[in-house]
């Protein structure tokens, strides 16, 4: 009989007995896939004038999984052959035990493609990279005589998926990425401060390379270090503060979004563990998880369990109404997946992870929101942060920040950081500016070990009662 041969990445694996043994594999369990990807990227840093790095990684593997219960049997190889899938079954398998579940429901099938299926990383000549990065570092340092230092980056990458499910169904997706980054060093008076700006998306390289586009990111990485230049040391003490519209958003992801991650409720280790339906922000809050938005860095056509992306709606008008699931813990929740099952690689399995997270805007110009903070920072820029999911509390740096007095914006401040706790942070809310934006497309967010591309973003926002960690006054 003529076996049916689909070839992932050009191996020789027949559909059929692929499927045959991922059936043997699930029998008796919930849930379960097959999971193969090829991956290739490149980077190259050009670094005080000449090329500092120059990389390109290829992988490519499987991942085979059987879920029973709250119990994931998992095993993973670089090799793509029938003999190393039939090994990893044995272990896949142990999870399973005497079995008696039933297997889930299929996800739906869409044709949604959300980006181009294009290589970003073969799309641009490697001597036009380099020739574009040679370029960015002569015209950032002829902006400024005080430009001691620039260094830029370059980045593409190409993931290709299959997922192979045990009723038939095979669901593919390829997954383009791309980043240009500039940072800049000035000088003055022997004070050195630095700058960076930067972006990309599931797009080709051709827009971030495009002269208009560079030169725009060299300018605005120079304007935050002098910005900076300038900087006073921050107070400390509690007070009010305004967040800018865009990447500020990464303390929503964090303070909140993590929060509202299925497994961590399903346990009951989240500080909303136990609050659906309740009052957890201010009226007039709703914050959501968009894995559909076309092009974006935290977009995905389908996760890496095979279910289409979704518009998810977490919190509405301050009520905490969804959260994000997988297929284990929306199964085990009795709610339905919501499209947020993700992994790194195939080397991991998937678990709830946010996409693109974001707060709608209000009804308020945002130079209002300035000129009714009384006493207070103005917080536009953001470095790292964390939180402990647990209860919520999170601690964040502020890159470019500035003293607000009688709604009049002051002096910047530099070695400001912020503390709280999400919920308390979003109840404290007090303003919701109209000019909602997304990040430039910089995410990334760990989570047990795992890194995945994420998309943040918001209004322009008062908050109420932060602690701000700076200089003892």
């Amino acid at each position: 009989m003529k076996t049916d041969t689909f070839r992932p990445f050009n191996t020789t694996l027949e559909q059929e007995q692929t499927l045959k043994i991922l059936r043997e594999t699930v029998a008796g369990a919930d849930d379960g896939e097959l999971f193969l990807e090829r991956r290739c990227s490149e980077a190259v840093v050009f670094d005080d004038g000449r090329v500092k790095t120059a990389s390109y990684d290829a992988s490519e593997g499987f991942g085979l999984r059987a879920v029973c219960g709250e119990t994931t049997g998992y095993a993973h190889s670089t090799e793509i052959s029938e003999s190393a899938i039939r090994r990893a079954s044995e272990t896949a398998r142990l999870a399973v035990g005497d079995g008696g579940g039933t297997l889930a429901e299929a996800p739906r099938a869409t044709n949604t493609r959300l980006y181009t299926d294009k290589n970003p990383v073969a799309g641009t000549e490697f001597t036009v990279k380099i020739d574009t990065l040679a370029e960015i570092d002569a015209f950032a340092r002829a902006l400024d005589p005080r430009v001691v230092q620039v260094s830029a980056t370059l980045a593409a990458s190409i993931q290709e998926v299959f997922i192979l499910r045990p009723e038939g169904t095979l669901i593919s997706d390829t997954r383009p990425m791309t980043r240009l980054n500039v940072s800049v060093i000035v000088e003055e008076n022997g004070r050195r401060e630095s700058g960076g700006h930067g972006g990309g998306g599931r797009t080709l390289l051709s827009g971030l390379i495009a002269p208009e586009h560079w030169q725009s990111v060299a300018r605005e990485a120079l304007r935050i270090a002098l910005v900076n230049l300038e900087a006073v040391p921050a107070p400390a003490g509690q007070m009010d503060v305004v967040l800018g519209a865009g990447w500020p958003g990464i303390l929503l992801h964090e303070a909140v979004g993590h929060g509202l991650e299925g497994d961590f409720n399903r346990k009951g280790t989240s500080a909303f563990a136990g609050l659906m339906g309740k009052q957890v922000a201010a009226k007039g809050v709703t914050i959501l998880d968009d894995g559909t938005i076309p092009d974006r860095r935290g977009s995905i056509s389908v996760d890496d369990e095979g279910t289409p992306s979704g518009k998810n709606t977490l919190i509405e008008d301050g009520v905490l109404v969804g959260y994000m699931q997988d297929r284990q813990n929306a199964r085990l929740m009795g709610v339905k997946a919501t499209g947020n099952g993700r992994r790194e690689s195939y080397a991991h399995a998937p678990m709830p992870r946010m996409t693109n997270t974001y707060m709608l805007g209000g009804d308020t110009a945002p130079e209002d929101i300035v000129a009714g903070l009384k006493d207070g920072i103005y917080a536009v820029g953001f470095g790292g942060g964390q939180v402990d999911i647990t209860n919520g509390k999170f601690v964040f740096s502020c890159t470019e920040a500035y003293l607000v007095k009688d709604g009049k914006v002051g002096a910047p401040v530099k070695g400001a950081t912020l503390i709280g706790d999400g919920a308390t942070a979003m109840n404290q809310i007090r303003a919701i500016g109209n000019d909602m934006a997304l990040d430039p497309g910089v995410g990334n967010c760990g989570k047990a070990g795992q890194w995945v591309p994420v998309g943040v973003g918001q209004p322009t926002l008062m908050i109420g009662g932060l602690t701000i960690g700076g200089s003892a006054t």
